[in-house]
């Protein structure tokens, strides 16, 4: 089933220019095919305006984007655009003339634009109506009706197509390069099935927790789809970054959770609110990759789906929640209704960390050594010696390492520091060897 809602109505060319001029409408939506129409294809429909022959609906995305209306055209561009080119709006291509009889007692002539409005016959292109189809949805499914759509008439390619699914911006081509790597690991923990795969879901999901990443933390999913059809777009460095980071919290969420299709957070409501809880305890410092810690993570997310699932159970046969299921019935009340506005979000992140934050201990605030305490940690190491390799060390060419590495929690203290050669603080990393 879709989630598409449509809205019937017209509007008329003039409309289209005025919201055309007014940037209120958008042409080349992410998934949109560039133009595919000749001159001659364009000459023909301005005819067949004038003639006020019925031409078919333009079909449109209405969506919010800061308190204005934006449309993005699902079918009509070529339309839309051809209008546009011949009434000299934009600079869309090279404008034309066409040869036809306008005025009752008059021959066939060749029109252009100037042409027309000094002969006052613009109003009869200008107050053609379109009729349009307004509609709203899910990003999956605006992109399935285009392709819908587009399977008549001047037929999209396989090409185009695949353009269409993954876009032409590189958010979005990124996006779907990610969604194709994780298809496995969504279909084998029942993220999403392969109908929802079929129809783009993974997409979707992708796009949407990029653009988390991107914002550092949760969003209004809405808002920020709406965004990636009207063609979202990031330099390229900083898309590199997001992609990279998804691609770490992936990472994490696989090895923390390998479980996770035995418990609810497979639900994509669940699992996206699971995922940017991990990033952020990333980014704020919490140490992730302790394996006895993450399997407690694992098995206390067993148990608090298991609650939310009884309680869930109770509230379909009319049963009371008992009172220390509380913490239960709050996430309950969160996944119910309008699950991807952001206050419910907020609220399901807020209880999750309520439930794994403790688990998990946070990296020193102090990264490296202060100048004292390598004044100290040199002067209290009579060897003078590299930990690793046993080489001479002086003051200049030294360095400190600390023995707990510091991304599983040690400390930048004065009991967790030994001295070693720059040659082997730099390949050990968080490699340590026996010799600790």
């Amino acid at each position: 089933m879709h989630s598409l809602d449509f809205e019937y109505g017209d509007k008329t060319i003039q409309d289209f220019m005025n919201l055309y001029e007014k940037g209120q409408l958008n042409l080349e939506p992410g998934f949109q095919r560039d133009s595919v129409w000749t001159v001659s294809d364009r000459k023909k429909l301005i005819e067949s305006l004038f003639q006020n022959y019925p031409i078919p609906s333009i079909f449109l995305y209405r969506r919010n984007q800061n308190g204005e209306i934006r449309y993005d055209v699902i079918d009509g561009k070529q339309r839309l655009e051809t209008v546009l080119i011949f009434q000299g709006v934009g600079h869309l291509g090279p404008r034309f003339g066409i040869k036809i009889k306008l005025e009752p007692d008059g021959d066939i002539e060749e029109w252009d634009w100037a042409k027309i409005k000094r002969r006052n016959q613009a109003h009869l292109l200008k107050g053609y109506k379109f009729q349009t189809v307004e509609t709203t949805g899910d990003l999956s499914d605006i992109i399935d009706l285009f392709v819908r759509i587009n399977s008549t008439g001047k037929k999209l390619t396989g090409a185009e197509k695949r353009h269409a699914r993954f876009f032409h911006s590189e958010f979005l081509k990124q996006a779907g390069n990610l969604a194709e790597k994780k298809r496995g690991y969504f279909l084998e923990h029942g993220i999403l099935s392969a109908g929802q795969i079929s129809r783009m879901k993974h997409v979707e999901l992708v796009c949407e927790l990029m653009a988390s990443v991107q914002a550092k933390g949760l969003i209004n999913k809405k808002a920020a789809l709406d965004g990636i059809i009207g063609g979202y777009t990031l330099n390229a460095r900083m898309l590199n970054k997001v992609v990279q980071e998804t691609i770490r919290v992936f990472n994490l969420v696989e090895k923390m959770y390998p479980r996770i299709k035995t418990t609810r957070f497979a639900n994509t409501v669940d699992f996206y609110s699971l995922f940017v809880l991990t990033w952020k305890m990333d980014d704020e410092g919490y140490i992730l990759i302790d394996a006895k810690r993450n399997q407690l993570a694992q098995d206390l997310l067993i148990l608090f789906s298991n609650g939310v699932d009884t309680v869930r159970q109770k509230v379909k046969i009319a049963e009371a929640a008992e009172p220390d299921q509380r913490l239960f019935v709050d996430y309950l009340l969160t996944v119910q209704g309008n699950t991807d506005s952001l206050p419910q979000r907020q609220n399901r992140e807020a209880i999750l960390k309520k439930v794994l934050g403790k688990l998990f201990e946070r990296k020193d605030d102090q990264r490296g050594f202060t100048p004292e305490q390598r004044r100290l940690i040199w002067h209290s190491d009579e060897t003078k010696r590299c930990v690793e390799c046993g080489k001479s060390l002086n003051w200049s060419d030294f360095t400190i390492d600390h023995i707990i590495p510091y991304a599983r929690g040690g400390k930048s203290t004065l009991l967790n520091a030994a001295l070693m050669c720059r040659t082997c603080n730099s390949k050990l990393g968080m490699k340590k060897t026996s010799k600790r």
